[in-house]
């Protein structure tokens, strides 16, 4: 994995704890079709990145990244800073744990399209992290 990618990952990551967004609903999750009266016009895209998150967490570790819980602990410091209700914590944990759920009903074992995986998401959300950022006023 590009240490440049990663290291995008890390600085969005921290910008978005630091910007103090919220995390919330998304379009793979049940409840986060329900509107509800904390949501934020970037809720599905933070979704996603926590779906990614999950992903990237199994699939790093799969692949012997050596990144223990770093990815976990990423999203817990994101829950953290913005979970602001039960409902949100809930979706947001929902979404984490869909992603890696996913990846682990894919792949048992390190393969070529796995290592491929884990470059598409971490690429993936650096842009979101960052459309995310470039958004707020």
């Amino acid at each position: 994995m590009p240490a440049m990618t990663r290291s995008l990952v890390f600085r969005s990551c921290a910008a978005l704890v630091l910007a103090g967004l919220v995390l919330a609903g998304g379009p793979t999750a049940t409840l986060a079709q329900a509107p509800t009266q904390d949501g934020k016009p970037y809720d599905d895209r933070l979704m996603r990145l926590s779906e990614i998150l999950g992903a990237v967490h199994y699939l790093r570790e799969l692949c012997g990244g050596n990144d223990g819980m770093l990815w976990r602990d990423r999203m817990r410091e994101l829950m953290d800073a913005e979970g602001s209700s039960a409902l949100r914590r809930a979706r947001l944990t929902r979404s984490f744990n869909n992603g890696y759920r996913s990846y682990s009903r894919t792949y048992a074992s390190c393969t070529g399209p796995a290592q491929t995986a884990v470059t598409r998401f971490l690429t993936e959300g650096a842009e979101l992290a960052d459309a995310m950022l470039k958004s707020m006023p």
